[in-house]
Order: structure tokens, then sequence, then C-alpha cells
């Protein structure tokens, strides 16, 4: 059981403000009672909360770590990206997940400042722009990931990752290139949509909308998807998905039914997750560098922290690795 200040207070028969003027040093206490109350809470085993010290002391040396999902291993590299740098820099991280729900992202970013963090990184976000509006902002920097429209971002380019998805599959051959797009229209997903819409009208396709259903960026989103998709008179013969999650759940969809991947139809994901090459048949995808984003993030944070000026948002390029899951469609 811990030993709290009030349990100090009680035993030398003190108040708890006398307590915590004491152990924290603070004036209006004569140095006998200090001396007496500081050896009373070593001698209980008393240990400072950091967080009650932080709240009124400077910042702490802990960069918070706010993601949209925890389930989603897309996160992982991220994570892995932004620790090696802050531990690098003696500062520690602190992770939460917000699960893509805008009130439960404010009240962690306001958790956060709460607990006095050095500025934190927020890869998901459903707020976007809204952080140039946060009334702690100044106190606390922010850094977004995936965010390319906010100042202090860092981005794969997924404007590119999706040009380079849609030409891979018209150069197969494709024209009926359907899009499983995320069910909320958040800047990156918007960036792939328009960017999937967009490679299709440079190359003389129509847009047909019909082509275009929402997933929820899992494997259920996926599954779901595919009976849209296999419900229109003409069914597509490539699946463009919003990541790899759902691209899985799409393929196992199209098996279950009877429907040979890439022969019938071929399908691309985005993220460049492990699982994606060592899936059967492995995935064509769009690799994120997201260690690289991670760090980067990280090391524009830290610059943010100590004051530096001109940073600027960063777009890392994106790349396609073409695998198993995509070919030529059947002849017709």
């Amino acid at each position: 059981m811990s030993i709290s200040i009030k349990d100090i207070a009680k035993r030398a028969n003190v108040s708890p403000s006398t307590v915590s003027r004491a152990l924290n040093n603070r004036p209006r206490i004569s140095d006998e009672t200090k001396k007496q109350i500081q050896a009373l809470a070593k001698e209980m085993g008393y240990v400072p909360s950091a967080i009650a010290r932080n709240l009124v002391g400077q910042r702490s040396a802990t960069i918070g770590i706010a993601i949209a999902d925890f389930l989603n291993p897309f996160y992982s590299d991220i994570i892995a990206g932004i620790e090696d740098i802050a531990i690098a820099n003696n500062y520690y991280v602190f992770v939460s997940s917000f699960y893509r729900d805008k009130q439960r992202e404010l009240a962690l970013l306001n958790t956060f400042y709460e607990r006095r963090l050095a500025g934190i990184i927020v890869a998901g976000s459903v707020m976007d722009d809204e952080y140039l509006s946060f009334p702690h902002i100044d106190a606390m920097p922010a850094v977004l990931i995936n965010c390319p429209s906010h100042p202090f971002s860092v981005s794969a380019d997924k404007v590119l990752g999706a040009r380079l998805v849609v030409e891979h599959l018209i150069e197969l051959g494709h024209r009926r290139i359907a899009h499983v797009r995320h069910a909320h229209n958040y800047e990156t997903a918007q960036l792939r949509l328009t960017s999937y819409k967009d490679t299709l009208s440079q190359h003389g396709i129509t847009v047909d909308d019909r082509y275009i259903v929402a997933g929820d960026e899992r494997f259920t989103g996926g599954v779901r998807a595919v009976d849209q998709l296999l419900a229109l008179p003409e069914q597509p013969t490539a699946i463009f998905c919003f990541n790899d999650m759902t691209a899985v759940g799409v393929i196992n969809a199209l098996l279950k039914k009877g429907i040979d991947v890439p022969q019938d139809i071929s399908v691309v994901g985005f993220d460049g997750l492990d699982i994606a090459s060592f899936y059967h048949p492995a995935l064509t995808t769009v690799q994120q560098p997201t260690y690289q984003i991670g760090c980067e993030s990280a090391k524009m944070l830290l610059g943010l922290i100590e004051g530096k000026k001109n940073i600027k948002a960063r777009i890392i390029e994106s790349q396609l690795i073409v695998r198993e899951s995509t070919a030529p469609p059947r002849a017709e």
C-alpha cells in the first residue's frame, strides 16, 4: 500500500499542507519541522508522485502519443520510431488511444495537458486542423501524423500512394476499379479518395460512385464491402482498399465465395503491414515508411519544445510494393 501525504500528516499530527511544504522545501515552515517531516516520510517509505510534481512545477520530460486505435498494427512502428528518438534525447513516452472518437481525443489532450507533458504526437486524428485553436497548444506543442495540412505534421504521401495503385491496376488492364474507403471523411481518407478519382479521370475512366463503398479500416469492413460490390450488375475486376486490414478482409470474403484472387478480382491494400507479405496471396500494397514517420515526428516535436523556428510540415514518399494479389483481368 502506497504512503500518501495525508498518512504522513496524520502520523506527524500536522496538516497535509504543512507536509507538502516540508517535502517540497517551501517557505512558511521552520527548518526543524521540515527536517522532522522529511525524516518521517523516509521512514514510512513515501514515494513522491511524478504527476503531482508536474502539476505544481514545470512541464515534464514526457511526450504524449495519442493514436487512433491500439488494435491497428499500423501504429506499432510509428510508436517505436517516436520512442527511439525520445529515449535518445532523455524523454519518456506515454501512449494512449482515442479509437477515432472526437470527444475521447479531446479528453485525452486535456489529460495530457493536466499532467504537464512537454508535447504530444497524434496519429490518426479526427480533429485535424482544430489543433490550431486548441487552448493549450502554446504550452504543449503538437505534431500530427498524416495530416499534411497542419503546419507541424509528418505524413506519408497518400496522394502519390493512391495514384500508384490506380495506375498499376490500369496498366494491368483493369477499368472497373472499386475503392473501399474509410467511413469518415477525415483528411487522410479524403486524400486517398480524391487521388483515386483524379487518377481514373486522367486516364479517361468515368468515376462510378457505385464502386466506392465504405469500410471501417478493419477486417470486418472489408467483408461488408465485398457483399455490396458483388451485388452490382457489373462487378469490379479490382478493389483498392483503404488499408491492409481492409484488404485482408476483402480477400477472405472473396475466397469464401469461391472467387479467386487475383485471377477473378485483384486486391490492393495500403500501409505495408508485415502481414501483407506473409498473407496468401501476398498482398500488393502501398508501403508507408512508418518507422521513419515516427522518428521524424519525434524530431519535429523536440524542435518545437526547444523553441526552434522555421519548422515545416514534411511529406515522405510512399512506395508501391507489387506482389501476388494483382493480375490482369480475365478476358471477357
